[in-house]
């Protein structure tokens, strides 16, 4: 499916990639209606949801669903009411001494007075989350509420700032640029990750305000006090986080880690260009505004921590550009894969040694281990037997560079403690891992696209640009995303912005000037550029260093359907699915 697909419920199907459907409701109410009726029916193979203004993401398992059998049977809900279970209530006390408070009154014509007591009276609902962890988008009962957004974002909106823009409140979880009007401020903790479920703001939540004048403590310097009164009154109902089939998830639960010894750890004596602590990440957290983060490259991880016998889940090391130096304390087996690149262990006596990539090899007490300059490919992945023992943050050891959530990025002289290598639950693998042909800057890759979910937003020359073109991979590039430049921008055949909705790693975004960023696994959960395409080969797209020439490919059948579709002929609504 590339062009959206109506269907007799009144929802609109299109496809955001190989395994993410988009859901696009007529308005507000009815999307929140579909995500109480889709976290109800537990369908067979959906992973997770992702709310938004006017559309509900939906996340599948593809081996136990398609995409055309998902749609059937979301049409097939009664989306009549709402199926939700107890409604979880929360009252948060403000003080409405805004900046922009006047403003808003002005914009609304009404006083001040007026609309902090219409602002008090209204019933709020959290429709969903999103910009960071903790922050939800509260939709009101009350029509008066419709606040345009600033004309310049502040660089700096302070945390409990309580704000409004078009037809939604909500409070600042933390410090951060924002184009929201303020119109006061509160003490409340939004994102607590030793509160279950740590956000305070999670979909369906009934939230009311409360004007506690200027007695209450400053913003930020206590969760005492009026925040206690907010978590008594939410916990008389649901407290515990669910994931999207239905089943209870302890929201700060971490899993049972081996023994930490203190006779194994690892000095970090030079972090090169970036270090970061990663694992597969924490899915399953969207209804709280975190993103599943991880490995940007998946495969190199698993087969890191396959090499030296750990799960595939244990937390290891992933090296942008490399120039990493670190120092290992005990006896160990580590392994790196990923980008090719010299890999230098120097012991206490001096002797040198160069290890392959993608083998298992030894490492004793003082050795000196450095991942010299990448030659092919960006990004590295270091795995030690038994694996770096942190603190876990939603059951994950991951960074989130976005969030601000996960470890801490080590810096020199940082100390990593590592669990004991005899804990590891498997042997060494002797076997190599298979070989990868990565780019270096000047080469051309050629990266296969799913088109959606929104396609239709560009004209057919827009989409014979994205697949006819070269673009080339900016230095402005991170984990959250990769800006692409190309000769000939994406023309569009509408303007203007999008209700904020799910984003799926991999996606290309299409900001107003039509250059493409195409989001990495740090990426925020929702935005309002509209998406093109996404890219199929994740591992591939991480492995991306600035230089690097891009050419896109659809399948066939997926173009000439849109193309088909535009001019009303086309018959089948998910091209991209294997008919057989």
């Amino acid at each position: 499916m590339t062009a959206p697909t109506p269907a007799p419920t009144g929802l609109t199907f299109r496809t955001a990639s190989r395994r993410h459907l988009l859901v696009e409701c007529a308005d507000l109410t009815a999307t929140m209606t579909l995500h109480h009726s889709l976290e109800s029916a537990d369908l067979p193979g959906v992973v997770e949801l992702v709310p938004a203004a006017r559309t509900v993401l939906i996340s599948f398992d593809p081996s136990r669903t398609r995409a055309s059998a998902l749609a059937e049977a979301v049409s097939g809900l009664d989306l009549t009411q709402s199926t939700s279970a107890e409604t979880r209530q929360v009252s948060i006390p403000v003080i409405y001494d805004g900046d922009d408070l006047a403003e808003v009154a002005d914009l609304l014509n009404v006083s001040p007075t007026e609309v902090v007591g219409r602002h008090q009276a209204a019933t709020w609902e959290v429709a969903f989350a999103g910009f960071a962890p903790g922050f939800g988008y509260l939709a009101g009962d009350d029509d008066l509420f419709d606040v345009p957004r600033r004309s310049s974002p502040r660089t700096r909106v302070p945390v409990g700032a309580v704000a409004l823009a078009g037809e939604f409140t909500g409070v600042y979880p933390r410090s951060s640029p924002g184009g929201w009007q303020l119109i006061g401020r509160t003490d409340a903790t939004l994102w607590d990750l030793d509160r279950e479920p740590p956000a305070l703001f999670v979909p369906g939540t009934i939230v009311t305000f409360t004007d506690v004048g200027r007695e209450s403590v400053e913003v930020g310097t206590s969760t005492h006090g009026a925040a206690e009164a907010v978590q008594s009154a939410a916990s008389d109902t649901d407290g515990g986080a669910h994931d999207d089939t239905g089943s209870a998830t302890s929201a700060s639960a971490t899993p049972a880690a081996s023994p930490v010894s203190a006779a194994h750890h690892l000095e970090v004596v030079r972090p090169g260009l970036q270090l970061l602590i990663q694992d597969l990440g924490r899915p399953g957290f969207a209804s709280m505004g975190v993103s599943g983060a991880g490995a940007a490259d998946r495969s190199a991880l698993t087969s890191a921590n396959r090499l030296v016998g750990n799960a595939e889940t244990a937390a290891g090391l992933e090296s942008f550009g490399g120039g990493a130096l670190l120092r290992v304390t005990g006896d160990t087996v580590a392994a790196v894969t990923g980008a090719e690149g010299t890999i230098t262990v120097t012991a206490v006596d001096g002797t040198v040694h160069t290890p392959r990539l993608g083998e298992a090899f030894a490492l004793v007490d003082g050795d000196e281990l450095e991942l010299g300059t990448v030659e092919r490919g960006i990004r590295r992945y270091l795995a030690l037997r038994g694996g770096i023992a942190v603190e876990t943050a939603l059951g994950s050891s991951s960074a989130d560079t976005l969030a601000g959530l996960g470890p801490a990025t080590p810096e020199k002289g940082t100390l990593l403690a590592l669990h004991d290598p005899q804990t590891a639950p498997y042997l060494v693998d002797p076997r190599p891992a298979p070989p990868r042909n990565l780019p270096q800057p000047g080469e051309t890759v050629t990266l296969s696209v799913t088109l959606g979910p929104r396609e239709d937003w560009f004209t057919d020359a827009g989409i014979d640009t994205l697949l006819g073109q070269e673009w080339i991979v900016t230095h402005e590039s991170d984990r959250v995303g990769l800006r692409l430049s190309g000769e000939v921008v994406l023309e569009r055949a509408r303007t203007g912005e999008l209700p904020s909705e799910g984003a799926v790693t991999g996606a290309l975004q299409v900001p107003p000037n039509g250059q493409p960023v195409l989001f990495g696994p740090d990426h925020p959960l929702t935005g309002g550029y509209p998406i093109i395409a996404s890219v199929d080969d994740l591992d591939l797209a991480a492995q991306l260093p600035p230089g690097v020439k891009l050419r896109f490919t659809a399948d066939h059948l997926a173009s000439s359907t849109r193309r088909a579709q535009s001019n009303g002929t086309a018959k089948a609504p998910y091209p991209h699915e294997n008919e057989s």
